[in-house]
């Protein structure tokens, strides 16, 4: 197949260090170019992501947020600008996406994702990356994954920490397997009671846009039975195995979860 034929002598040039990867080459340019992957947040982990997921031609990015842009965001959300303030955070993205790759198609979901939106919301598209804050919503996508088989990159952050692990419905064991129930109220600070250092969200959102992208091309080894996380302070990178866990809730032998319910949780990392 002739697949230079889909791409004009702009996209060619546009894209040409991704053609010249052996593993990539015209054939894994064009399935990044059909691809459509959803973040679920746009905040610090969304902003990385979006920007390396239209610089390198995704063909429709979703992306689900209710919020606007404010001052304390641009400490480390590096897709939003001080002129930002006080637009929505879905058009603030858009912008910056359009700006970078006009061929880019982005659809805008300005609404929380909850328990009665989110297995709609994720239908649809080939991978879903989540960029959430709280441990609430994040064990809601996995979940809403599992059950609608759709792949996922899990990623928080914290202080000068990340984590991350690749969710292939399944196959591969998924966040609850790991990690079977959120933690107790006030267990874990907030990013608002602990800060965190504005690099970690570009560190750990650009592991999660290679794995959307290693995807999407089916080059190399994805993070699945994996959870990797970083220290930044040491700059020190560590990988533990797992395996799916026969008594998870949701993927286990005998999944006691049908149906989505709305976790209250707290907040446990940067959106």
């Amino acid at each position: 197949m002739n697949f230079e034929m889909d791409l004009n002598e702009e996209q060619i040039e546009r894209y040409s260090r991704h053609i010249l990867l052996q593993d990539v080459g015209l054939e894994g340019q064009i399935k990044i170019n059909e691809s459509k992957v959803l973040l679920i947040g746009a905040g610090g982990l969304g902003a990385p992501i979006a920007m390396y997921l239209a610089a390198a031609g995704v063909g429709t990015i979703g992306l689900v947020d209710a919020d606007n842009v404010d001052l304390s965001n641009l400490q480390r959300q590096i897709i939003h600008f001080t002129e930002d303030i006080g637009v929505p955070k879905v058009d603030s993205s858009e912008k910056k996406i359009k700006s970078i790759n006009p061929d880019v198609s982005v659809v805008k979901i300005k609404e929380f994702a909850d328990a009665q939106n989110i297995r709609e919301m994720i239908r649809g598209w080939d991978f879903v990356i989540d960029g959430t804050d709280t441990f609430g919503i994040k064990f809601l996508v996995n979940d809403a994954c599992v059950l609608e088989k759709k792949p996922f990159s899990h990623g928080g952050i914290l202080r000068f920490a990340g984590q991350t692990m690749t969710v292939l419905p399944n196959t591969s064991a998924c966040y609850r397997c790991v990690f079977l129930k959120p933690p107790p109220a006030n267990a874990v600070p907030t990013c608002s009671q602990a800060g965190v250092l504005g690099a970690i969200a570009g560190m750990l959102g650009t592991i999660q846009a290679a794995e959307a992208l290693k995807f999407i091309t089916e080059v190399g080894d994805l993070l699945t039975d994996r959870l990797l996380s970083f220290d930044a302070k040491t700059m020190k990178f560590r990988e533990v195995a797992f395996s799916k866990n026969p008594e998870c809730g949701v993927c286990g032998e005998n999944a006691s979860i049908k149906e989505l319910e709305d976790i209250v949780a707290p907040v446990c990392d940067l959106k």
